[in-house]
């Protein structure tokens, strides 16, 4: 979690949640910023009209100064995601990769990018396949200096929705949101799990489970699961069922040895957990 004031985007990927736009506003201008005295390139994508969202950004000092040397951008949202409003995960990963590359060559440390997405997650189809694209851009973002503040509008969409798109994020502001499940630096295994697990989030963790399509190596997927507080019996068994899916053993990397003594009560012969000192 992070302070609703201050986005800090330490771990390059936040999901904010607003209710007031004013509030969302000066946020993601304090995000920028950031981006902006890091060395970054900075975009911010909007589905709201061009100028007003410049005469906006000249406001403020060292957007205004950036803007006028192209440091800063206003990108309309339809012009960076696809026209049917339905996003491709894996296309718009690589549209990222090589704007990033884009910035680094013209001398910036990386790219750095707001974007009010709510227009592009109010379908199930297209919050299926949105929520896809979190979690692939947070792998890539693991690897590459590319940051982004994805921003969802509370009333439009409700709180279950935003929470399957917040718990597939390191970082939000959404503070009913109990668990996070996402992208490890490589090398490191397959995903994180941090927060809890009680029962009251068995459907939304085997949602995220299944968005975030783990692929095993070697036939493992290791979570690393040191920011984990609790995890309670059934999401172990979810582990499991996910696990026997792919062929695979789930192997939980976790400072708690208590789980080891959980995972064979129950005799789940496709989870292990392995303590990390």
């Amino acid at each position: 979690m992070i302070d609703e004031q201050r986005p800090d985007g330490s771990s390059g990927h936040v999901c904010w949640a607003y209710d007031d736009p004013a509030t969302f506003r000066r946020s993601a201008e304090a995000y920028l910023t950031a981006g902006l005295a890091a060395g970054e390139r900075v975009w911010y994508i909007s589905p709201d009209e061009p100028e007003s969202v410049l005469a906006r950004l000249r406001g403020v000092p060292a957007i205004a100064d950036a803007l006028r040397r192209g440091a800063a951008e206003v990108v309309p949202l339809g012009s960076t995601y696809a026209s049917d409003w339905t996003v491709d995960p894996a296309a718009q990963v690589a549209a990222y990769a090589a704007a990033t590359e884009q910035a680094l060559a013209a001398g910036h440390t990386g790219l750095r990018v707001v974007a009010e997405a709510t227009a592009l997650v109010r379908t199930p189809a297209q919050l299926d396949a949105f929520a896809r694209y979190e979690h692939q851009v947070d792998r890539y973002m693991r690897s590459r200096p590319f940051r982004a503040m994805c921003a969802y509008h509370r009333p439009e969409l409700g709180a279950r929705a935003v929470a399957e798109l917040a718990s597939l994020h390191p970082e939000s502001n959404v503070e009913e949101l109990l668990f996070r499940l996402y992208a490890v630096a490589p090398g490191d295994g397959h995903a994180a799990l941090a927060g809890e697990l009680d029962p009251s989030q068995h459907e939304l963790f085997g949602t995220a489970l299944a968005r975030a399509d783990l692929r095993p190596t070697g036939g493992e997927l290791v979570l690393r699961a040191t920011g984990l507080r609790f995890l309670d019996h059934r999401s172990l068994v979810h582990l499991d069922e996910y696990a026997h899916r792919r062929a695979a053993t789930a192997v939980l990397r976790t400072g708690r040895p208590a789980l080891a003594r959980l995972v064979d009560l129950l005799d789940l012969p496709r989870v292990r957990v392995e303590v990390a000192r």
